[in-house]
């Protein structure tokens, strides 16, 4: 199917979801030479941002849900990249970007940074910019406390 001829989808959800996977692919190859995953990069790109953090804050802040954090961390923390501490009970465990996940992400960047430049181009700033704050706006909406059953 020619892009130019795919339909408009009237779910949100499903729209979102098109447009993610479709911009999964284009970071994921991208980053292919860094070693990166999209998620992976995320990831480390959150924590950059966050500092230490629990895994529990770090779920809500991607909006993933645990089992996939689990397992993405479990291969991140075996390249070095994820720094495991101890947190305020045993039961706790707080995680930062490692110096090897610095490293790593530093080394992503400009790949990632060539794929954001392209995609503004493409969209214009102005559409760029608005689309950036309508994602982050449905994800607090949809991840409020209570919400969308309000």
């Amino acid at each position: 199917m020619n892009k130019s001829t795919i339909p408009p989808l009237d779910c949100m959800c499903a729209s979102f979801r098109r447009s993610s996977r479709a911009l999964t692919q284009l970071y994921e190859e991208a980053l292919r030479p860094t070693g990166l995953r999209a998620t992976q990069f995320t990831i480390l790109q959150a924590l950059s941002l966050a500092g230490e953090v629990s895994q529990g804050r770090l779920a809500q802040i991607l909006a993933i849900d645990s089992t996939t954090l689990t397992r993405t961390l479990a291969i991140m923390t075996r390249h070095g990249w994820i720094a495991k501490l101890r947190g305020g009970d045993r039961r706790q465990r707080r995680l930062r970007l490692s110096p090897a996940g610095k490293r790593q992400l530093n080394r992503a960047l400009p790949h990632w940074e060539k794929v954001q430049t392209q995609l503004r181009r493409k969209l214009g700033p102005r559409r760029w910019d608005a689309l950036l704050r309508l994602t982050n706006q449905v994800t607090s909406a949809v991840t409020a406390q209570g919400a969308p059953h309000d």
